[in-house]
């Protein structure tokens, strides 16, 4: 019997157009463009200023550019995941909101969250049910809106973020391409050092308490540690994938890191021995974007990307959740 695996299909893209430069952020924060190059890899980041417009606004926008390019049909669908930390609200699913404005009359629908690890969890999930039979056109988004949840005056955190979107359709394929393997871990003692406090059920809002006024409105997070837990842990699974299925750096064609933080990502590279131009990196262009690092990644690299391409995908987040994916490209 021919093995059926995931594979990707189509991917689609979006970003605010209001461009965060480090020279803005030099007028609002103690801080100055060198110093955020050299610490991040970051130079701006993209900002979705327009009020009442939320995650769901920016992965509606993803999947349009998906359709438009791929020539795909949003009534073929079967299921719609939407992997992110900033759902539009609470207790309605975003996703559900986003299948029906896309037309995905066909499908059912629901959010995934791990923190900066949703997308590649997600991948996971999408090629369990492809694998099983169960369903053969699953869309896979990555959006978050971490301006909702970022404090403007902590330059710890400002710098980092940005919003953006983007989408990935998987379907059944039977010529050995698409997921390959996986290897995913968590550890939630890590939850204290990357979080946002207030707003959940351990600690709700009350009647006269003020968003951003109030404390633990805002992501808060311990660099040193968040930083030194992404170096050892996105790293060392990318060497286990590479162990496991007795892969080089010769049979790599690209490593799609999580874009969390420049050195991060050459770290990682550096451990499985990579050369720079086997890495995928965007993170100068949009930050840290949380859910949609990897769909932007591959959306930006699509034209680049050839069938049989071998594609290892890593991230590391809050929780703490990580992880690698090993993937043949499919077209």
């Amino acid at each position: 019997m021919t093995k059926r695996t995931a594979a990707i299909t189509a991917v689609g893209k979006y970003v605010p157009e209001y461009t965060l430069t480090n020279k803005i952020l030099e007028t609002m924060v103690d801080t100055n463009d060198e110093w955020i190059v050299s610490r991040t890899g970051i130079s701006e980041r993209r900002i979705l200023k327009e009020e009442g417009k939320g995650t769901s606004f920016m992965a509606i926008k993803a999947v349009e550019d998906l359709l438009k390019n791929s020539k795909k049909k949003s009534e073929d669908i079967d299921l719609v995941i939407v992997a992110t930390a900033t759902p539009d609200m609470q207790a309605a699913s975003t996703a559900a909101f986003v299948a029906s404005e896309i037309g995905a009359t066909n499908a059912f629908a629901y959010d995934l969250d791990s923190a900066c690890s949703s997308f590649l969890f997600g991948m996971s999930t999408v090629a369990a049910y492809i694998e099983a039979g169960r369903y053969k056109k699953i869309l896979l988004i990555g959006a978050d809106k971490n301006s909702s949840m970022i404090d403007y005056a902590d330059r710890a955190t400002c710098i980092i973020f940005g919003d953006g979107a983007g989408a990935v359709l998987f379907e059944p394929n039977t010529e050995g391409l698409g997921m390959q393997d996986e290897y995913l871990r968590t550890d939630g003692s890590g939850r204290e050092f990357l979080r946002v406090e207030k707003g959940g059920s351990v600690n709700p809002y009350k009647k006269g308490d003020v968003f951003g006024e109030t404390e633990g409105s805002f992501v808060k997070q311990e660099g040193k540690t968040v930083f030194k837990n992404a170096v050892f842990n996105m790293a060392d699974v990318c060497e286990k994938i590479l162990e496991r299925n007795s892969l080089t750096k010769e049979n790599v064609s690209w490593l799609a890191a999580h874009q969390a933080n420049k050195r991060i990502i050459d770290a990682t590279a550096s451990r499985i021995g990579l050369d720079d131009d086997k890495v995928m990196m965007n993170i100068e262009k949009y930050g840290n974007t949380t859910s949609a690092t990897l769909p932007l990644l591959m959306a930006d690299y699509e034209s680049k990307l050839k069938k049989g391409d071998t594609v290892i995908f890593a991230a590391f987040g809050g929780g703490f959740s990580w992880g690698a994916i090993y993937l043949k490209w499919a077209y």
